[in-house]
């Protein structure tokens, strides 16, 4: 993040500066472009600044009215806040295991449990095991990966499903529907957003946005994250308070312009691994996986997995070298203990559970140089040579 402030201070410096005299710091004319212009580059009809993208994926499902007897489809490896945002609604999150090969909600085991479990009565989708509602998806386009969104659309179509897409960590990344190239979170109904400073697009601090081509849904969150009122003091539903700062706008504005060169620097350094990956002889051995090679930027890594043997010790080992990495995440959300009254247990989801035990992000940043990520590889490959 240094090194990327470093090349656009003065372009941040001085739209910082405009906010600081215009003294307008909530809302205002600031987040009111930054929404428009994300509204265009996204090619939809609605783009509303929130406090966070855990908030996005609570004022979405509110929005939509999912609460208390209603069920929504989930995968259990992705962030807490994906699948918090349906309990904090009183809602049922029902967990369907990742693809095997990858790391995303599987469209064909969706389609599955859905031809198991759901039933029509009284004029709606139930859960036959539970007689839970089922109102939406929440396809999560992990580690910066489209999830395979047209058969999400399919499904959603047919079960009468809202599909709610989680782009927190995808922004910027798009994939072929119908006949069309369209970006995350311009698919499903609503498409959420984190601006974490970490992310392909990221601010100084938290920050979100929720998409949708739907005016009335558009509506209900501009009042729903200003405590549920149109006018002042006058308070239509019970909302929160969740705006995003005029200061986090303009910062945002700046770096969007920027996005779809730094996501072809991502992709490109994601390529430069799969090379020097290449010429080793660890893939397959202690390295189990990397990712494929990427060119229509549906998958922009927003950060960089691999499946590692002994992931733990090969993490220690890089950090004794001075090379950070990370575990996302090594205790799939069915497991926490939170979500305990779920009643689920180890080897529920297999699929999520082997990923948390090998997955390991390595470092890949725009301004990462072809030095450093030969040291990286080195480095690992060292490892497994001890």
């Amino acid at each position: 993040m240094r090194a990327q402030y470093g090349n656009i201070r003065d372009e941040l410096r001085q739209a910082i500066d405009e906010v600081a005299e215009a003294q307008q710091f909530i809302l205002g004319p600031a987040v009111k472009r930054f929404e428009e212009q994300m509204a265009v580059y996204l090619s939809c009809g609605h783009a509303v600044g929130v406090a966070s993208g855990s908030d996005a994926l609570l004022l979405s499902l509110m929005a939509l009215g999912i609460g208390p007897g209603d069920a929504v489809v989930v995968t259990p490896f992705t962030f807490f806040s994906t699948v918090s945002s349906i309990t904090r609604v009183g809602a049922t999150p029902l967990f369907v295991d990742i693809a095997i090969d990858r790391y995303l909600l599987s469209a064909h085991s969706v389609q599955d449990f859905l031809t198991k479990r759901a039933e029509t009565k009284n004029g709606c989708t139930v859960d036959s095991k539970t007689d839970l509602r089922f109102k939406a998806i929440i396809p999560v386009h992990l580690f910066g990966e489209c999830c395979s969104m047209g058969e999400f659309l399919t499904l959603a179509e047919k079960y009468h499903l809202r599909i709610v897409e989680d782009v927190a960590q995808a922004c910027g990344a798009r994939m072929a529907i119908g006949g069309q190239t369209k970006f995350a979170g311009a698919i499903g109904d609503l498409g959420c957003f984190s601006f974490f400073p970490s992310k392909t697009l990221g601010g100084f601090g938290d920050g979100g946005l929720v998409t949708t081509d739907d005016a009335e849904l558009a509506g209900k969150l501009r009042m729903l994250r200003m405590h549920g009122e149109r006018r002042k003091y006058h308070h239509e539903m019970t909302g929160i308070n969740s705006r995003l700062d005029s200061l986090q706008a303009t910062v945002l504005s700046v770096k969007q312009r920027y996005l779809d060169e730094w996501c072809e620097q991502r992709i490109q350094r994601a390529n430069s691994y799969y090379e020097l990956f290449g010429q080793t002889d660890l893939v397959g051995r202690g390295v189990l996986t990397i990712p494929s090679p990427n060119a229509d930027k549906s998958h922009v890594f927003n950060n960089y997995v691999i499946r590692a043997a002994r992931r733990d010790e090969l993490k220690q080992f890089l950090a004794e070298a001075g090379i950070q990495s990370e575990i996302y995440y090594p205790l799939p959300l069915h497991l926490q203990s939170c979500f305990a009254d779920l009643g689920h247990k180890r080897g529920d989801f297999p699929n999520a559970e082997l990923a948390a035990s090998q997955v390991l992000a390595l470092p890949l940043y725009p301004e990462i140089t072809p030095e450093q990520q030969e040291q990286v590889v080195e480095r690992i490959q060292t490892f497994y040579r001890l």
